[in-house]
């Protein structure tokens, strides 16, 4: 049986001598597993289609749940990210996040739009790219169901706390009780954590904040996922040591 679909590669892993496994998000199936014949040799017609990050239309052959590429033909390369290391590297972040947070053979759940909007913001738009992290990890914890609230503290009511709980996903005040992991956060951030949690996908990047309410966005959304997922992400770490370079 053949199926015909369009999906963000976003893991390219060696398979055998000469093949590939690659992970690919789709809106219809969500995460596929999928066997690329040939894909490592030097003039194999897959090579465009099939690459890290690449957006393709494939054509599957599937046998027992088992899929394999019969044809790809490239969307979106996404060219610029290849001549930039630091926004490729956050790219491939951001793809290993997509990858956590999809489930094979179900429709996906809004994140393979998020993640093509994020590359897309990276490749085109002249937004900081804490900016662009910081607001794909904490709209990615939105989709896959860690939407934090953000209406007031979550002690006593109050409209503008100084504080997020990262542990509990919730606002709070300096000085009301609780235990959870506490990060400073000012009105600006604030006011651009509510905007990224509501607006319109395609108005997800339309702001601007200055440099101390953008660090603290960026600092929250950052743990917030990291803390909520309970787990590390090596794209995150290889990122993290270019721009210490």
């Amino acid at each position: 049986m053949y199926l015909k679909t369009e999906g963000l590669v976003l893991r390219v892993s060696p398979y055998q001598e000469a093949d590939a496994m690659l992970s690919v998000l789709t809106r219809e199936q969500g995460l596929l597993s999928v066997r690329a014949r040939g894909l490592r040799r030097a003039k194999s017609p897959l090579k465009s289609a099939c690459q890290l990050l690449a957006y393709s239309e494939f054509t599957l052959f599937e046998s027992r749940g088992f899929y394999t590429v019969n044809e790809a033909s490239a969307l979106e390369m996404f060219l610029p990210l290849r001549e930039d290391l630091e926004k490729l590297s956050l790219a491939q972040y951001f793809a290993q996040v997509a990858e956590v947070l999809s489930q094979e053979d179900a429709p996906e759940s809004g994140i393979l739009p998020l993640t093509l909007n994020a590359i897309y913001a990276l490749t085109k738009l002249t937004l900081p790219q804490r900016q662009i992290k910081a607001v794909f990890e904490l709209r990615a914890m939105c989709v896959s169901g860690f939407q934090p609230e953000l209406h007031g503290c979550a002690v006593c009511g109050a409209e503008a706390p100084e504080r997020f709980d990262v542990s509990e996903g919730c606002l709070i005040c300096a000085g009301c009780g609780g235990s959870g992991i506490r990060m400073p956060l000012g009105r600006g951030a604030l006011a651009a954590m509510r905007y990224i949690t509501l607006c319109e996908p395609k108005k997800i990047f339309s702001f601007r904040l200055e440099p101390q309410a953008l660090d603290e966005l960026a600092d929250i959304a950052e743990a917030y996922l990291i803390t909520k997922l309970e787990r590390g992400f090596s794209t995150l770490d290889f990122y993290k040591s270019l721009l210490l370079l």
